[in-house]
């Protein structure tokens, strides 16, 4: 009989044959559940355990990992791209540059998400942006609830996007809109990604696959084979995101682990190594 397990993935490409039963197994049943956006699933994962087989943002699985919550971490990305395409500012305030953004008020849903610490390290390290002389203001907790935030939190009720429109933010990060009066922080998203991949030779990840400390130490057939499963319907996706080489995986996973330890997201430099155990080896 199958082994079930409670299941968080959200509906990408490199997932679609897996959710849709087009990629079974004889001994692995996924009981998938539904978070709409899936990172709301992300919190019940790390504070509860909620979870046999969950997505999990990459930087929360970095602070997790230093309150030594119980996950594992597979070798697999479900979901990366380039992040400067996430960034807003008001027109009103004039022609807004990100070398700019020193001094003013700037939103993010969390502080702690994956593509708000990707930007913060884009903006830090590319442009020159004191990132503590940023207003930051902020919506929701972080997922890992030991983590100490110390920003500005919005009033509650508030919407991020309409506070930068009545002109209560500068800019926002993690966001796209089409609403009128908003432009791109980055004018050319496009050419300053390809100018970005050019310096730095990688795509950013944002999600990766975590299974449950007890299932990886008391059944490791079954992750080896859930790895397999996640492998075998990203090979069937078309136009999936990227599926990294061990090298790829390594140096996107160094960078934003620097990035994540200059913003004082986690305590230490982890070595990559470090992020997954010895089951590991046994998976690729």
């Amino acid at each position: 009989m199958a082994v079930r397990l409670r299941t968080l993935l959200g509906d990408h490409k490199c997932t679609a044959a897996l959710k849709s039963g087009a990629i079974k197994s004889d001994i692995v049943a996924f009981d998938f559940v539904d978070y709409s956006p899936t990172n709301k699933g992300f919190k019940p994962m790390v504070r509860d355990g909620a979870f046999d087989v969950s997505e999990m943002a990459i930087v929360t699985y970095l602070m997790a990992k230093s309150f030594d919550k119980p996950m594992v971490l597979l070798p697999h990305v479900v979901l990366a791209r380039f992040q400067h395409s996430y960034a807003l500012y008001n027109a009103k305030q004039g022609n807004l540059k990100p070398a700019d953004l020193n001094g003013r008020r700037v939103g993010i849903r969390s502080f702690t998400t994956t593509t708000g610490a990707w930007l913060r390290g884009i903006l830090a390290n590319d442009y020159g942006v004191d990132l503590n002389s940023i207003d930051w203001v902020t919506f929701e907790d972080a997922h890992v609830a030991e983590f100490k935030d110390l920003t500005k939190r919005a009033p509650a009720g508030k919407n991020i996007v309409q506070m930068l429109l009545d002109g209560e933010l500068d800019a926002v990060i993690g966001e796209k809109s089409n609403q009128a009066g908003l432009k791109p922080l980055f004018s050319d998203a496009e050419k300053e990604e390809k100018a970005w991949f050019a310096k730095h030779g990688i795509v950013p990840i944002n999600h990766m696959v975590v299974v449950s400390q007890k299932l990886a130490s008391t059944n490791p057939q079954i992750v080896r084979e859930v790895f397999r499963l996640l492998k075998e319907s990203a090979a069937v996706a078309q136009n999936a995101s990227p599926q990294f080489t061990p090298d790829e995986m390594r140096r996107s996973l160094q960078l934003i682990i620097q990035c994540s330890v200059q913003q004082g997201l986690v305590p230490r430099a982890y070595a990559v190594d470090e992020l997954f155990d010895d089951l590991t080896p046994t998976l690729i």
